[in-house]
């Protein structure tokens, strides 16, 4: 049965003193945080970014290799040996990773449209350079000259004569190309589907990318609209029939797909490894050549730390570099042996916003806890939204508040501000999640310029790029040379943070209560923490090969786990 109010003060000041103490890690962790926050500036990833954003990058077209080849040019000048020319002793090694495209890659070269009579274009590739969907073809040179036809209803696209036409709709452009161009004749498509998120209707001019079938038979295109371009063209169709010029120049081209894969070889474990995941391709700059920036400072940092001999890896530490998700997954699971010993793979995507333009905050996704299920208190989904989680899909582990816990203290250093978020999927955490790999996801949402052609270098902090890579190096030198010790510090922390996140969900359970829930859901969301938190401090012993070293200090962290959830409990 529900208790008193009173109970919900109290607890609120327990959580208070649950708090972990940072200030009482281990020397060698401090160390990191002294030795990092100097070496690391955010100047190599700012430079990487400022290249790498000038490409619209999908695999294998120019602006992809070419951002390949730039992180390759600074590996080598760093000191990263070729692996094929490497010798045992080398620490620093890379490859470049070459397949076949099964499909042609795509790239955008130019394009306008054009109202007829009007003196100024509609829209042009050199202010908008998401205008031209994904495998679109090019047009004639001087362009298509065509009428066109605004589906109000794309269910009813098929009563449309739209043959020889311009189908202009505000749907995203698959749900329409079937019925628009293989069936009803159309030349092309223009559509607009801005989500609120983005604020369209004050970021006008913003363009998301968008896709179309790759169609080698029709060779058609499609035009993504603007807000303001969307709002012109309708205004004009209400003076009557209206004709448009569409000029496109396209290439699509066999080619490669290209993956770096560098690596920093453990001297005690090198079998073990952590790997960091960046994605070249998208057009943007914090998407995601911010990633590709950070990840290069921190290959930098390493290998300036190695050489001078401050700073060793007893295991292996890996940066890729190549297509979302396809390239992680490919790393995973290619070679069983190796993705056996991956024990912790990090996403780095959309990590260098500047929020005060972008709007976004600084967020670490969670691996699947039941904050993914029961969303509630300070847990809350972006605008990304919640994927389809159930129990079964937890992953208890001490990786999530680990480095939470240092990211927190590198924002109370610098004024940075920092938050987690539930799962949520979608990036370069979910293949070493899917292979049973502790993954998290560092990102930035929600962002009002994300995926459009406003998100370009005006938007990036070199400042926050920093932060986020000095974080995240901090949190891999640890765990790359943990032993005992650190095990047992994790130990404390993870048993900290179950203690707060219990007396946060009692907290919430009894507001709930008082909402009309049930006392039978509020026990289940209870006991699916207590779950949860026993198996995240038993995962800590991976981090040290005689687990009964730390048997004593995990079974007394395990039942002070189960008092506090029976406490809370008889609470209810």
């Amino acid at each position: 049965m529900s208790k008193t109010i009173l109970f919900t003060s109290i607890f609120l000041v327990l959580l208070a003193s649950c708090q972990p103490n940072l200030e009482e890690s281990a020397d060698a962790q401090q160390n990191y945080f002294e030795l990092i926050n100097k070496e690391m500036s955010g100047d190599l990833a700012y430079r990487t970014t400022s290249y790498v954003e000038k490409y619209w990058r999908v695999v294998g077209n120019s602006g992809f290799d070419s951002s390949i080849y730039e992180v390759v040019r600074n590996l080598k000048e760093l000191g990263y040996v070729l692996e094929e020319k490497a010798a045992l002793e080398d620490v620093l090694i890379y490859r470049v990773e070459k397949r076949p495209l099964e499909k042609p890659t795509w790239e955008p070269v130019d394009a306008s449209v054009t109202i007829a009579g009007e003196d100024e274009p509609l829209l042009q590739f050199v202010t908008n350079r998401n205008m031209i969907a994904i495998n679109s073809y090019s047009t004639p040179k001087e362009g298509v000259n065509a009428e066109v036809v605004y589906v109000e209803d794309i269910k009813r696209i098929s009563e449309i004569n739209v043959k020889g036409k311009i189908v202009f709709a505000e749907a995203r452009p698959y749900r329409i190309y079937k019925n628009a161009i293989n069936e009803g004749g159309a030349i092309g498509v223009m559509t607009y589907n801005n989500p609120s998120y983005l604020q369209p209707e004050k970021n006008t001019t913003s363009i998301q990318f968008r896709s179309i079938p790759l169609d080698e038979e029709n060779k058609s295109w499609c035009i993504a609209l603007s807000y303001a371009a969307k709002e012109a063209l309708k205004n004009k169709l209400k003076e009557g029939a209206v004709k448009i010029n569409v000029a496109i120049n396209t290439k699509i081209y066999a080619s490669e797909e290209l993956t770096v894969v560098a690596e920093v070889r453990g001297s005690e474990r090198p079998h073990e490894r952590l790997v960091f995941s960046a994605h070249v391709q998208e057009p943007g700059a914090n998407d995601n050549a911010t990633g590709v920036g950070v990840a290069l400072e921190m290959a930098a940092v390493t290998a300036r730390l190695v050489r001078s001999n401050t700073f060793m890896p007893k295991r292996t530490l890996t940066f890729l570099w190549g297509d979302e998700i396809i390239s992680t997954r490919r790393y995973v699971k290619e070679d069983s042996t190796r993705a056996s010993s991956i024990k912790w793979g990090i996403s780095l995507d959309m990590v260098g916003e500047n929020t005060e333009i972008t709007g976004g905050s600084f967020l670490i996704e969670k691996m699947p806890d039941p904050s993914a299920i029961w969303t509630r208190g300070k847990d809350q989904h972006t605008e990304w939204g919640a994927g389809d989680v159930t129990i079964d899909d937890m992953k208890p582990h001490y990786l999530n508040d680990f480095v939470t816990n240092r990211f927190m203290e590198q924002g109370a250093r610098t004024n940075w501000k920092v938050k987690t978020n539930p799962f949520e999927g979608g990036s370069d955490h979910v293949p070493f999640l899917d292979a049973n790999i502790p993954g998290v996801l560092f990102w930035h949402f929600t962002d009002q310029f994300y995926h459009t052609d406003n998100d370009r270098l005006d938007k990036v902090s070199k400042s926050t790029m920093k932060n986020v890579g000095t974080s995240a190096l901090i949190s891999a030198y640890t765990l790359l040379n943990a032993d005992e010790s650190t095990a047992k510090n994790i130990l404390e922390e993870v048993k900290t943070a179950g203690i707060v996140r219990l007396k946060e969900e009692l907290v919430q359970s009894q507001l709930a209560l008082a909402d009309s829930a049930t006392l039978e859901s509020q026990v289940e969301i209870i006991r699916a923490w207590e779950a949860w938190y026993a198996q995240a401090l038993s995962s800590c012993s991976d981090l040290v090969d005689d687990k009964s070293s730390i048997a004593n200090d995990l079974k007394a962290a395990q039942i002070v786990i189960r008092n506090t959830t029976s406490e809370c409990i008889n609470n209810l």
